[in-house]
């Protein structure tokens, strides 16, 4: 009997230690520790990204809330950023918010991450999985669409026309990617599509090379070019082939539609360089991607798709308050306080 009773006691008492230690695991005494994932580092849009997050963390501090950021330097790292992944379900975060810079390679550690007790919630880019709480991004496709519909309105519905693609297994730029090829299609049989399956990679410098490669053959006698037109899907890309064009003395010359923005892209649409930049809003992915976690960590119930939308800025709308927000988010607002 006397054993009998013994084996109940350290039966509760290890049931006891076990919820304890969850409870642990998601507060850490009080406190939600939520680790945000970018692809990268270093591109505005990520940085705005952290503004976002650093935006939701304050507004949530009476909760007890504290971001963790982390993420590979580079955006085509994909060891990195997995493990950066296993790392934080080491250390039994409450959850995580997770950018997958591909969208197969982090199917593993999500649902590894979820097995573990962490929820995850997915922004920017999508993820072939359903392990995730919800899904916080823009519509790619539809702004892929957008691109491609503000360079046929530029070039008057004909010509010739490029795309630089980004990186493969980025979920988010292939579906910019297939919208603007999808509309062109579609809706502008004029328009030929002279070259859509050549890859910037995952920096300004690889996009820079990609870019002059792809150029090179389209040359003309005179100094010009074979083409009209020339889209790219996200921030590096755009940057490459900017730079390409102006170092080529091309800038100017072709219509020319981006995705994203930075100082420099804004510039070069002020110079007449590029004439459309479709806009994500990157500060409100971060912030959204965050609250929404949170939201779920206390027991609400949270859309399983949350579209953070996209508008096209252009040489015309460029200082209307809002486009010029997003064109030049105040990102260093949240990160240097």
């Amino acid at each position: 009997m006397k054993r009998a009773l013994g084996l109940i006691v350290l039966v509760g008492i290890a049931f006891a230690l076990v919820a304890t230690s969850c409870k642990q695991k998601e507060t850490d005494g009080g406190k939600y520790r939520i680790a945000v994932i970018p692809k990268g580092t270093t591109h505005t849009f990520w940085k705005s990204i952290h503004a976002g997050a650093i935006k939701a963390e304050r507004e949530l501090q009476e909760q007890g809330v504290e971001i963790i950021w982390k993420g590979p330097l580079k955006e085509d790292d994909r060891e990195s950023q997995i493990r950066v992944v296993e790392d934080f379900i080491t250390r039994g975060v409450s959850g995580i918010v997770l950018a997958p810079l591909d969208d197969a390679a982090l199917r593993v550690p999500v649902r590894d991450a979820v097995n573990s007790g962490i929820p995850v919630v997915i922004i920017d880019s999508g993820l072939k999985s359903e392990d995730h709480v919800s899904f916080v991004a823009t519509d790619n496709y539809i702004g892929g669409r957008k691109g491609g519909e503000r360079l046929a309105e530029v070039l008057g519905g004909k010509g010739k026309v490029i795309m630089l693609r980004y990186h493969a297994g980025s979920a988010s730029t292939m579906k910019r990617e297939q919208g603007f090829l999808d509309v062109l299609k579609e809706k502008y049989p004029e328009i030929e599509v002279v070259s859509a399956n050549q890859y910037g990679g995952a920096t300004t410098e690889s996009s820079y090379r990609a870019s002059e490669n792809l150029l090179a053959p389209l040359r003309t006698a005179d100094g010009g070019l074979k083409i009209d037109g020339v889209f790219c899907p996200n921030e590096s890309t755009a940057f490459g082939m900017l730079r390409a064009l102006e170092d080529s003395g091309l800038a100017g010359k072709v219509k020319y539609v981006g995705f994203d923005s930075s100082a420099r892209l804004v510039q070069a649409m002020r110079r007449g360089h590029i004439q459309g930049l479709v806009l994500q809003d990157p500060i409100n992915m971060g912030y959204l991607g965050v609250k929404t976690m949170m939201k779920h960590l206390t027991g609400e119930k949270v859309e399983k798709l949350i579209d953070t939308g996209s508008v096209m800025a252009t040489p015309e709308n460029m200082d209307e308050p809002r486009i010029k927000n997003l064109l030049e988010p105040d990102f260093k607002k949240w990160l240097d306080e």
